[in-house]
């Protein structure tokens, strides 16, 4: 079951609420999650005591994101542990809830791993327990200190493509502290430009149809300090044909061994405009959203999302009087089909580099691919 709970915030400084974390009061273990579905209007936290609370808050996306999903993941494993609940059916229904962010699962697995080496060596459930969520706040630390040396690597390849500064910056979906463990994939990258005053300005597509850069990322950058400016994703062309664009920066929530992205629906024609206009796009993922195991990008099972979505329009805290499916506003005739899908797939050559914590990928190849893997797996045994 969940529960909520609301804070209110203060515009003028970063927020101090983390997207996730784990805490033990007196009633037993919990997650506690910053529900992103109520951003920006207010903060409210989801408690969650179980893994079906916490299946339901990723599938309605009040917790989101690649590298925050294997997060969650791992401590949803956790949770049911040490709550004494199935393991592997906890892991089995939080590996499936989001089909095409590959590090979902992969938190899951490790979780669930170290739960079972430890009940191979002869331990209770208690200390099988004790494994899994120590795997778990691993895997936070380890995903944090990514989040850094993305940022780095990142602010180095911008300075290398584009001496001088002056950065103008566009951005799709949201991928800042809102989604790691850190401060994020691509906005980490942005933000540590903006923080040594080489970013002139960060676009910010609104993302369609959940808003996800008008609520989130326009959130973050404005608690940030950062210039930003907001505009629909269909006026990101315009924006190209002025020349306002310096670099494409977006995430993944999968990239498949070839090196074809799976991001937030609407990517891949930002990575068309800027190869068309000699633009470089790039793309900021940790080492574990890279699934060696998916061979192309058609490959990659694509989530399809509920067509209210589009067809609908919902405010954050409006409620809508006889508003049905979503609880939103319609803005389509009664019984309109809609195509919605989550994630669109952009192939390797559009893409300009990989930039991942063990360094860039470029050209993108799956053998430089396969190459950062392997080092990521040297890095971790060492």
């Amino acid at each position: 079951m969940a529960d909520q709970y609301a804070y209110s915030g203060d515009d003028k400084r970063p927020t101090e609420i983390p997207a996730i974390r784990w805490e033990e009061p007196p009633e037993g273990p919990v997650l506690v999650l910053l529900d992103q579905t109520r951003l920006p209007a207010e903060e409210v936290e989801l408690v969650c005591t179980d893994a079906p609370a916490l299946v339901e808050a990723i599938r309605s996306l009040a917790v989101r994101g690649a590298p925050l999903l294997g997060i969650a993941g791992a401590y949803g494993v956790a949770l049911a542990a040490v709550r004494g609940f199935d393991v592997d059916e906890a892991a089995a229904a939080l590996a499936s809830a989001r089909p095409t962010a590959v590090n979902l699962a992969v938190g899951v697995r490790r979780a669930q791993s170290a739960h079972e080496a430890a009940l191979a060596k002869g331990g209770d459930v208690r200390q099988a327990a004790a494994a899994a969520l120590a795997a778990a706040r691993q895997l936070h630390r380890e995903d944090a200190e990514a989040s850094g040396r993305m940022a780095e690597h990142g602010l180095a390849l911008l300075d290398e493509l584009l001496p001088g500064g002056g950065h103008r910056i566009l951005t799709h979906c949201n991928t800042g502290s809102l989604v790691s463990g850190g401060e994020g994939t691509a906005f980490a990258v942005a933000l540590a430009a903006h923080r040594v005053g080489r970013l002139r300005r960060l676009w910010v597509d609104e993302t369609r149809p959940l808003l996800q850069g008008a609520r989130l990322t326009a959130y973050e950058a404005a608690r940030s300090g950062m210039a930003y400016t907001l505009l629909t994703d269909n006026a990101a062309g315009s924006l190209f044909a002025a020349g306002e664009v310096d670099a494409v920066l977006i995430g993944a929530d999968r990239i498949a061994a070839d090196g074809s992205v799976a991001n937030k629906v609407g990517s891949y024609p930002l990575a068309v405009l800027a190869r068309y206009h000699h633009v470089p796009f790039i793309v900021v993922a940790p080492v574990t959203t890279v699934d060696l195991d998916t061979a192309d990008g058609a490959s990659i099972e694509v989530e399809q999302r509920p067509g209210h979505e589009v067809t609908e329009v919902v405010a954050p805290q409006v409620p809508v009087a006889g508003a049905e499916a979503g609880g939103g506003i319609p803005v389509a005739p009664l019984g309109t089909q809609a195509y919605n899908p989550a994630f669109d797939v952009t192939p390797p050559e559009l893409v300009t580099a990989i930039v991942t914590e063990e360094g860039v990928v470029s050209p993108v190849t799956a053998e430089a691919l396969a190459e950062v893997c392997a080092r990521s797996r040297r890095v971790a045994a060492g």
